[in-house]
């Protein structure tokens, strides 16, 4: 049976990755440096309708969209950014304008808009998302849901400057 030695030297290495990592905030930079641009997906601008309304809410609610929008190269996060949500729903298809919205993120880059359930459409349950705005590339995403019963979906922008 092998024995692992903890020497005064693996004990100071692993105590200074942990205050690296845990109160500076070193690594997460590091790793953020280089940060590729998301690519658009296939399908993801389907049914899209540009210019859709910033809401506070798509329909009755109770399905929560999320995500967060970063700057590529360095990952910074980036307030003010305009996301469009659409989707195949339980109040509407996703060409449907009234199944259309938008939102702003905040501070910290992050988003959340409310809409009704999102139900399958061509056998899969799925939402869209579209960065459209000026300042960076445009980006179109369809992430696709795990389950038909999740009541919530993620997405992740990561926006190239135009």
């Amino acid at each position: 049976m092998h024995q692992q030695l903890i020497t005064r030297r693996t004990l100071l290495v692993g105590a200074g990755f942990v205050i690296i990592s845990g109160t500076s905030g070193f690594v997460p930079f590091a790793r953020a440096q280089g940060l590729a641009p998301t690519q658009s997906m296939r399908g993801g601008s389907n049914n899209y309708l540009p210019g859709a309304p910033i809401v506070d809410r798509i329909g009755g609610g109770g399905f929560w969209m999320t995500g967060t929008v970063r700057r590529a190269g360095d990952g910074a996060p980036l307030a003010g950014q305009r996301i469009q949500i659409w989707a195949h729903t339980t109040e509407g298809h996703e060409r449907d304008p009234h199944s259309h919205g938008a939102t702003l993120t905040d501070a910290n880059g992050e988003f959340r808009l409310e809409m009704p359930q999102i139900v399958p459409a061509f056998g899969q349950a799925h939402g869209h998302l579209a960065y459209d705005d000026a300042e960076f590339e445009t980006v179109f995403l369809r992430p696709v849901m795990q389950s038909a019963r999740d009541t919530t979906l993620h997405a992740d922008f990561v926006l190239q400057p135009a």
